[in-house]
């Protein structure tokens, strides 16, 4: 049976997202900053050679650098000044997090609340400056390798560095704001604008290749069948629930006493959400962003590593598919849901698990639940994550139809929408309260009239 919250927010109409003032200004605020930020992967980074560039991405479009441009939003293929994308910050993320599971003094700051947090946001942000430095000078020598710089030297070296560096700067600013005072989560947003900004005209060249007698009719309708297979998969197991129920005892406040009640404990089969498969994408992106543009002058071990991790590999789906569950697990326990402190929060409101012990017990039995969920859900993200890869490696589809670029899609487009449910629905009661609070204006001012005057 659906709950209130549910019922209102079925309910809702495009009269009351009118009145939702704030809630327009929210949607509008974070608009502006996705424009500002799909112009920026027009503006084309100074001494870089267009025609050699859109040469040498034709050739590259196919594989990697097909994957790397669809992750930038088309930057990368275009040399714009957002190339780099927010992978420097989300690997820097990478980091900071798995060292505060690791490094004791991190660990502390994790245990200080708002002050710990902000702390490892800045570290978060250092991380990223050094990451985007390093990907910045090694993508400006491989543009130089691959005679696509107009005028190579040490002053187009700088320029790019310092143009590179500034775009990722920026774009992690940017997400930050539209998770302040936006829509949704920023960085989280920024992905998904840039996959699907990428997706028509990938589609078209696509399906350009099949009236050209590249692919056939039966390849092309099987894998828009397998994408709205796969769409429909992901949209159901990240609504999957496995719900725990809660007992509250009866309790006595004052000189009042009030019923026991009974609720339930929502847990996901995917608690991580899309992140997993974040991280395991930018490991995977992280050492072969400059090797896409070295035009075949990479070394021995280079090209080792490329001949056995690059995609369509058993080695590269292999590292893939551990990467996705390892990152499922360490997320999820370490960010998520913890299930120490969702233990501990239920001892304080005096909520337990019938049949089990509050306290340690229940953090024991939490973890039982979420573990065997996660053999599931870490399941289910590897096979979202594989099965286009493999399909695409074994059919050699030239579009790059990605597992992560789905789950990336259908995840941030729900959360976005139940976000925009939450401040509709808060819209909702607020209107309401306001409503209630004039009506007893009014009757006392009614009562007031009917009242006689005072005899003296």
């Amino acid at each position: 049976m659906a709950s209130a919250a549910e019922q209102m927010a079925a309910n809702m109409s495009w009269g009351a997202f009118g009145r939702a003032t704030e809630l327009r200004q929210r949607i509008l605020f974070t608009l502006g900053l996705l424009i500002v930020y799909r112009l920026g992967t027009y503006i084309p980074v100074p001494g870089i050679d267009g025609g050699a560039l859109r040469t040498f991405m034709e050739d590259a479009a196919a594989g990697l650098g097909g994957i790397l441009s669809m992750f930038t939003g088309g930057a990368l293929s275009r040399m714009g000044i957002f190339a780099l994308g927010i992978m420097p910050y989300i690997s820097a993320s990478i980091i900071v997090q798995l060292m505060g599971s690791m490094y004791e003094p991190w660990k502390q700051l994790k245990k200080e609340g708002e002050q710990g947090r902000k702390k490892l946001n800045q570290y978060t942000r250092y991380g990223t400056v050094l990451l985007a430095t390093f990907q910045a000078y090694g993508l400006a020598v491989s543009l130089e390798a691959g005679d696509l710089a107009s005028d190579p030297g040490l002053f187009f070296r700088a320029s790019t560095v310092i143009t590179l560096v500034g775009g990722t700067m920026f774009l992690m600013w940017l997400g930050e704001q539209i998770t302040a005072r936006g829509i949704g989560n920023g960085i989280s947003l920024i992905i998904f604008v840039g996959i699907i900004a990428e997706i028509p005209a990938a589609l078209a060249q696509f399906l350009s290749q099949g009236r050209a007698g590249a692919i056939s009719p039966a390849v092309i309708i099987g894998v828009l069948l397998m994408v709205i297979v796969t769409l429909t998969f992901v949209v159901f197991m990240e609504r999957a629930l496995r719900k725990i129920h809660i007992q509250y005892p009866r309790r006595q406040v004052g000189m009042k006493v009030y019923d026991g009640g009974s609720s339930h404990l929502p847990i996901k089969v995917n608690p991580a959400g899309v992140i997993p498969a974040i991280f395991a994408s930018a490991l995977l992106l992280l050492p072969t962003t400059i090797s896409t543009f070295s035009g075949g002058d990479t070394g021995p071990v280079m090209s080792t590593m490329l001949a056995y991790f690059g995609p369509g590999q058993p080695l590269y789906l292999l590292f893939f598919a551990a990467m996705i569950v390892f990152f499922t697990f360490f997320y999820t326990k370490e960010v998520s849901f913890k299930v120490d402190d969702v233990a501990e929060n239920l001892k304080n409101q005096n909520g337990f698990v019938p049949g089990i012990r509050p306290g340690k017990r229940t953090a024991e039995y939490l973890d039982y639940v979420v573990t065997r969920l996660l053999v599931l859900g870490s399941g289910y993200l590897a096979l979202v994550a594989l099965l286009p890869e493999i399909l695409r490696s074994q059919m050699a589809i030239p579009f790059y139809f990605g597992g992560t670029s789905i789950l990336i899609i259908v995840s941030v487009g729900m959360d976005t929408i139940q976000q925009v449910q939450s401040h509709l629905l808060a819209h909702q009661y607020e209107g309401l309260i306001e409503k209630s609070q004039l009506r007893g204006r009014r009757s006392g001012q009614s009562a007031k009239k009917r009242k006689g005057p005072a005899r003296r």
